[in-house]
């Protein structure tokens, strides 16, 4: 197998969880995409050096992160993203709850956004998001802190208060299948 067909194979195996990453990342499906792009592009170039493929995904996960982290330090965002739609659409509880999530989420510094996507959506640990970061654990324990913080006063009575019907002791699942 050649090298293209490899990473050909490696690109069609990971990107949809790369994509999936990305959209926490940057909440847009589209802009998601062109971040995978360009991580895959990046990856590709380098794909015959990579010497360990079984650390390939590792790679790929963290040339997505600069990609996001290194387009945001360009630029400011243009558009502002949000759940809100013109019109009121009858949807499920829990797509309602995942774009309150999303909007939450959307709230958060760029890096503090990272830290909870990797730390809690990627479920990976300290050490691994300060490798992936390049900072250390203490940065990443206090960022995350600080973020679940704000995540939690935006959220607030905005999904489900206390004591309403929908209230319940799992809202880490709301964004299952995301």
């Amino acid at each position: 197998m050649t090298s293209e067909e490899e990473f050909t194979e490696f690109a069609m195996a990971t990107s949809l969880r790369l994509r999936r990453t990305a959209f926490l990342l940057c909440g847009d499906w589209h802009t998601a995409e062109d971040l995978v792009q360009s991580a895959l592009a990046k990856v590709f170039v380098s794909w015959r050096k990579i010497r360990r493929h079984d650390a390939a995904y590792a790679y790929a996960e963290r040339t997505l992160l600069n990609v996001y982290l290194g387009g945001r330090r360009l630029k400011r965002p243009r558009e502002i993203l949000t759940g809100d739609l013109p019109e009121d659409p009858v949807l499920p509880p829990n797509l309602e709850t995942r774009i309150v999530v999303l909007d939450a989420l959307a709230t958060l510094p760029p890096r503090a956004r990272a830290v909870v996507v990797l730390r809690y959506w990627e479920d990976l640990s300290v050490d691994q998001v300060a490798d992936m970061l390049g900072c250390s654990v203490g940065n990443v324990k206090s960022q995350s802190a600080r973020a679940l913080c704000k995540l939690r006063a935006v959220l607030d009575g905005t999904i489900a208060g206390p004591g309403s019907p929908g209230h319940s002791q799992e809202t880490n699942h709301h964004t299952e299948g995301i």
